[in-house]
């Protein structure tokens, strides 16, 4: 059995249990409060009872977690004040990885993989448009199509967009106007460097659930700077990483230790506008995913950003201090307050105005599942630096990495962009010999792609493409995606 998590410390200790870890959670507080460190002292404590843990790192702090800690007067006064006398500073077990490619490993998935679902949330299409680009993506499957970067969606788009009429009894109406703002879109994802998420080699799931020589779970940390400068997109993107966890690992009850350990930061990027139809596929992956053996841990500001559907599912809290400047500021302590399982001792709405740095209100499951009456308590400081990485140490650990090799390197394919080239190749070929073809007449490949043949060209030769599909049977042009990347409501 794994020891107990130990997370902060009232007049005693207070514990997260490893089997009641998948029940999920949430880290709470206002800018300054030390919910980041919090993260990291948990993320550390899980990796030490060989759990590996995902988290996204926006503003780059995290990285120091690959280094040894030690010299900063802060924690050593926390320590000297929690009375820990087994406090090692040390590094902890981290893997780096980036979707640009430049502070981690690539991070990748496939058009296909991500599904119209998710991906008509990251252009911002309304319903029609989502609806055209569904059909999209059911074209392609029926025919053999594989959709695995940006530009064999766009290729896609344009075809079908051509054949519409064709298309029309079996697929519906496909209306130029939509095709229009789905490539407008794409572009738009393109500028923003969404071409370097879209490839292959994609992510297999089973790198992020490792363990070290020491049996310590890896850490792994998503650069996510520069990423939440598209924060749909990186909602998105960890939205689908829940989604496959979700399909791809197979059931298993409660475990005396959670398989993987996922911490979602910016939590309110994700249920901002978020449309029903996508929230009920979020709520039903979060409350079933903890039989998958992941706990999913929501890090944010407010937990009013948090829907009360999916905030009922979370059963191990941590509250920082929030500010009551506002109505809505007093209303987001008033509910924090009405959700902890009172205790007499402490006055949480009080309280949550009150709390120092690195002070929380803290409540765990305890082995029935039942929330334990809340604690005012000090976190325990990590044992790793609290700050970024330089750049020289990170790429040390990414030299040293388990995954280097497997995805720096891009592979690419015959896919969607290929075959439909050659088909229009082919089509001009047997028009040139059988009529011939006048001057400035036939199919210009780079007007399919919006008149851009030179970049398109480049794309070709960087784009990554996943090996694991197969489209040499019938069977392998079967695409089949999960909850939340589905055709047509089915698996």
């Amino acid at each position: 059995m794994a020891n107990p998590v130990r997370i902060a410390k009232a007049e005693d200790f207070l514990y997260i249990l490893p089997k009641m870890a998948n029940r999920h959670g949430l880290i709470a507080g206002a800018t300054g409060t030390g919910k980041t460190v919090t993260l990291q002292s948990i993320a550390e404590q899980f990796s030490r009872i060989g759990v590996p843990v995902f988290m996204a790192d926006v503003k780059g702090d995290l990285s120091g977690m690959s280094q040894v800690g030690g010299g900063n007067p802060k924690v050593e006064a926390r320590v000297a004040q929690l009375g820990l006398q087994e406090y090692k500073p040390q590094a902890a077990a981290v893997t780096f990885w980036d979707v640009f490619g430049v502070k981690g490993h690539p991070m990748r998935t496939t058009v296909a993989e991500m599904g119209p679902l998710l991906l008509a949330r990251m252009l911002n299409l309304n319903d029609v448009q989502g609806g055209v680009l569904n059909a999209i993506f059911k074209i392609a499957d029926d025919n053999g199509m594989l959709l695995l970067d940006l530009k064999d969606l766009r290729a896609m788009s344009q075809f079908a967009a051509e054949n519409a009429e064709k298309f029309q009894v079996q697929y519906g109406n496909i209306s130029s106007a939509s095709v229009g703002a789905i490539q407008r879109a794409l572009l738009q994802l393109e500028t923003e460097g969404g071409e370097m998420l879209f490839g292959e080699p994609a992510l297999n799931l089973d790198d992020l659930m490792q363990t070290d020589g020491q049996g310590r779970g890896v850490i792994n940390i998503l650069a996510s700077d520069r990423l939440l400068n598209s924060p749909r997109v990186y909602a998105m993107l960890l939205l689908w990483l829940l989604s496959e966890l979700f399909e791809k690992l197979p059931e298993v009850g409660d475990l005396e230790k959670p398989r993987l350990a996922f911490f979602f930061d910016e939590a309110h990027l994700l249920f901002t506008d978020t449309p029903p139809a996508l929230m009920q596929k979020i709520e039903q992956v979060v409350r079933i995913i903890r039989s998958k053996g992941v706990g999913v841990y929501f890090v944010t500001q407010n937990p009013l950003d948090v829907p009360d559907i999916v905030l009922g599912q979370l059963g191990n809290r941590v509250q920082h201090a929030l500010r009551a400047f506002t109505p809505r500021d007093q209303k987001a302590v008033n509910s924090a307050a009405e959700t902890f399982r009172p205790n007499p001792k402490v006055n949480v709405a009080t309280a949550i105005t009150e709390l120092g740095v690195g002070e929380a209100l803290v409540s765990f499951l305890d082995e029935k599942g039942i929330p334990t009456p809340v604690e005012r308590a000090l976190i325990i400081p990590p044992e790793s630096r609290i700050g970024p990485a330089t750049d020289a140490e990170r790429a040390a650990v990414m030299n040293a990495s388990l995954v280097r090799g497997i995805y720096d390197k891009p592979v690419d394919r015959e896919s969607a962009y290929e075959l439909l080239k050659q088909r229009a190749d082919k089509s001009a070929t047997e028009e040139e010999s059988a009529k011939g073809v006048e001057e400035g007449k036939g199919f210009d490949w780079g007007d399919l792609l919006g008149g851009r043949s030179k970049r398109s060209d480049s794309v070709l030769e960087s784009a990554a493409k996943s090996v694991a599909r197969s489209a040499g049977s019938q069977l392998g042009r079967a695409i089949v995606r999960g909850v939340l990347g589905t055709l047509f409501g089915k698996k």
